[in-house]
C-alpha cells in the first residue's frame, strides 16, 4: 500500500498529488535557519574538539599500536586518519621521518616458507587508501612518495587457471616478485605496479598508469601499460 501511494504521488499529474509529495518531501528533510556568528562559531569549536581528539588518538593510541608491530628505528613516524591494516604473514620496517595514512593496506602472502618484507625508507609519503600486497620483497627507499590509492601488487593472490581459482588455490611462485622503487620516485594517484617491476631514482608514473616492466631513472612514465612519455634532467 505504502508504495502505491508513493509511486501515485511521484508520477500523478494532480495538482494534489504534487502539493502533497512536496510536502512529504519537505517534513522528510527538516530544515533550521543559519544563525550568523552562532553555527559558524559552533563549527570552530567542533573543529577544535575534533582535532584535539584526533591528535591525542594519533600520539597515544595509534602510533605506539603500530610502532608495536613494525621494525627500524622509526623515529617520527607521523600517522594520520588511523592505523594502517596489516594482513597475512609480513614484516615491516621503517626508518626515520615517514608519513603514512591510516586509510592504507599492508598484506602479506601467506604461502611459501619465507616471511615477506616491506622496508620503507626514510622521508617516505604514503597516500591515502594505498594497498600494498607484498609477495617477497616490497621496498621502498628515502624520500619516495605514494599518492592516494596506489596499488603495490606484488602477488596476485590466485592461479591462472580459472579451474584452480574455483577450487580456491593460491597463486604459483611464479607469479610473485618483488618492487622496488628507488629513491626519490613518485608515484601518482591511481597507480598500479605489477610484482617484478623497479621503478628508477628519480623517476615519475602519472596518476592511473599501470607498470609492467622496469622504470629508468629520471624518466616520466604513462599508460596502460605504462611507456615512458618524457625524459628528465638528472639536476631536478
Amino acid at each position: 500500500m505504502s508504495e502505491q501511494l508513493k509511486h501515485w504521488l511521484k508520477s500523478s499529474d494532480s495538482p494534489f498529488a504534487k502539493s502533497l509529495f512536496q510536502f512529504a518531501k519537505a517534513i522528510r528533510n527538516p530544515q533550521i535557519w543559519v544563525i550568523p556568528g552562532v553555527h559558524s562559531l559552533l563549527f570552530k569549536l567542533h573543529l577544535l574538539i575534533s582535532t584535539t581528539v584526533s591528535e591525542m588518538a594519533r600520539i597515544f593510541y595509534y602510533t605506539p599500536l603500530f610502532k608495536s608491530q613494525i621494525k627500524g628505528t622509526k623515529a617520527n613516524l607521523y600517522l594520520y586518519s588511523g592505523m594502517p591494516q596489516i594482513l597475512g604473514k609480513l614484516e615491516i620496517s621503517c626508518k626515520d621521518n615517514t608519513r603514512i595514512s591510516g586509510i592504507t593496506t599492508f598484506c602479506g602472502r601467506s604461502q611459501g616458507e619465507y616471511t615477506p618484507k616491506l622496508i620503507i625508507g626514510s622521508n617516505v609519503d604514503i597516500g591515502w587508501q594505498n594497498a600494498f600486497s607484498v609477495g617477497r620483497n616490497i621496498i621502498l627507499e628515502d624520500d619516495v612518495r605514494l599518492a592516494g590509492r596506489v596499488f603495490l601488487a606484488g602477488f596476485p593472490g590466485h592461479p591462472l587457471n580459472s579451474q584452480r581459482r574455483a577450487k580456491g588455490e593460491p597463486d604459483d611462485e611464479c607469479q610473485v616478485g618483488d618492487i622496488i622503487i628507488k629513491q626519490g620516485a613518485w608515484i601518482g594517484t591511481g597507480a598500479t605496479v605489477l610484482a617484478g617491476v623497479t621503478i628508477g631514482e628519480g623517476a615519475i608514473v602519472a596518476a592511473s598508469a599501470v607498470v609492467t616492466k622496469d622504470v629508468p631513472a629520471n624518466t616520466i612514465v604513462a599508460g596502460n601499460p605504462a611507456k615512458v612519455v618524457k625524459q628528465l634532467k638528472d639536476s631536478l
